[in-house]
């Protein structure tokens, strides 16, 4: 009994060859084969493409929160002072935030004065939401204090002025050294009731954190001035805590809440940016799912190359049985056919999928000045370019999602040409 040759041999593999080069006169389908190595090209980069810009994005935009925002806020619930005003003010803030720097995990508690007011320059106005941070506590917060080629001015001054967002500093037209009015309409209190207060500030620093939501309204104002400005004389509205691992922070809510006491209340990074991480997640998977489909698409291509070259190498596919070619012989070399492209298209993919995140920002400078400017509009995304990050992960799944489907579709037409009947491919030959 002659001894059948090893899965995959190399004959095999010159008859496919053989097949996938062709040309059309000779009973091949290289035109086919080019359509389907084409389509599983611009497929896989498509895929790997939207998820690095998904995953720039979300990276980008968890960033800029965690960069410029607490991780965690302490707060008081409210309650009756002695003149039986309602209050959620914080009288023993120095204590509590002692206690919340303790934490292990935590890595800064800083005393906060938070209010909205308005600001005035040069008959230029905006709301803008006033954070009352002493110079230390400020040093600390990465997206302001540790970003200086986005900012403008010395923070060492902080102390003699304020530091307010760019966007705040475009609105209003001022810069470095000009003076800022804020008005706060609980302001002084006489006895014909409480009249707005009006005080000027020297702009000192001007941050760009990254968001436009947040350049565009935040103001920071040295602590002991803000307690002075919003009448909040030996309290804190809140604590902001930074922790060391921010994705984590759900494991630390019992502990911050064990030291804020009774009255204590948290809200952390992600119940703000809950809608948020949300909304992006659910995002992921549908882009997914859709471009998975379009990769489906592409590789259904090999299945119609192969249907015709199954059919045109009908007389061919009877002569190699008649030769001794085992059913297994003719499966593998029709998948090598179908494979090789799908490997080849992933591989061109991948290649163009990579160069597109990597070179994102040129790429998309040139779209933006092909189209006169306003293609990305901050004011509505939030950040101010579309960022990208390439992972392994996301690059191994296109790989595999793309491999696995050309490998599957090509299944079916092997098969088809496996089992054809010699004589019958031979009978009108």
């Amino acid at each position: 009994m002659a001894k059948q040759p090893a899965p995959f041999a190399a004959f095999e593999w010159m008859i496919a060859w053989r097949y996938l080069r062709a040309k059309r006169a000779e009973g091949g389908v290289s035109v086919m084969t080019w359509i389907s190595l084409i389509g599983i090209t611009l497929a896989v980069f498509a895929l790997i493409a939207t998820l690095a810009v998904r995953s720039g994005f979300r990276a980008e935009f968890v960033d800029t929160i965690l960069g410029a925002n607490a991780h965690v806020t302490v707060y008081y619930t409210s309650e009756r002072d002695e003149a039986g005003r309602v209050s959620r003010t914080i009288a023993d803030f120095d204590a509590l935030a002692k206690r919340l720097r303790d934490l292990p995990g935590v890595t800064r508690a800083a005393p906060l004065v938070k209010a909205q007011v308005m600001a005035s320059s040069s008959g230029r106005n905006a709301g803008v939401q006033v954070f009352g941070m002493s110079a230390v506590d400020l040093a600390g917060v990465p997206r302001v204090a540790q970003t200086p080629e986005a900012a403008i001015g010395d923070l060492s001054r902080y102390s003699d002025g304020i530091a307010i967002g760019s966007g705040v500093a475009r609105e209003l037209g001022v810069t470095t050294g000009d003076f800022v009015r804020l008005i706060s309409p609980d302001g002084v209190k006489t006895a014909f009731g409480t009249s707005p207060r009006i005080q000027a500030f020297e702009v000192v620093y001007i941050f760009t954190a990254g968001r436009y939501d947040i350049d565009r309204t935040r103001v920071y104002m040295p602590f002991d001035a803000a307690q002075v400005y919003f009448n909040r004389d030996g309290v804190a509205d809140e604590i902001e805590v930074m922790v060391v691992n921010p994705d984590g922070v759900n494991a630390l809510s019992r502990p911050i809440l064990n030291a804020a006491g009774e009255r204590g209340l948290i809200w952390t990074w992600r119940d703000a940016s809950s809608g948020f991480l949300r909304a992006l997640e659910i995002e992921d998977n549908v882009m997914f799912v859709i471009l998975s489909i379009l990769v489906l698409i592409a590789a259904m291509n090999i299945v119609s190359g192969l249907i015709m070259l199954v059919k045109n190498k009908g007389r061919d596919i009877g002569i190699l049985r008649t030769m001794g070619l085992s059913e297994g012989s003719v499966l593998r070399v029709f998948f090598i056919c179908g494979a090789f492209t799908g490997l080849i298209g992933t591989a061109m993919g991948v290649i163009l999928g990579c160069l597109f995140a990597i070179y994102i920002d040129p790429l998309f400078a040139v779209v933006n000045y092909v189209a006169g400017g306003g293609v990305w509009d901050p004011s509505i995304r939030g950040l101010y370019a579309l960022p990208a990050e390439l992972h392994m992960s996301d690059v191994l799944s296109a790989v595999g999602l793309s491999l696995g489907l050309s490998f599957l579709v090509t299944i079916f037409p092997a098969r088809r040409a496996a089992r054809m009947n010699p004589v019958e491919a031979l009978r009108y030959e």
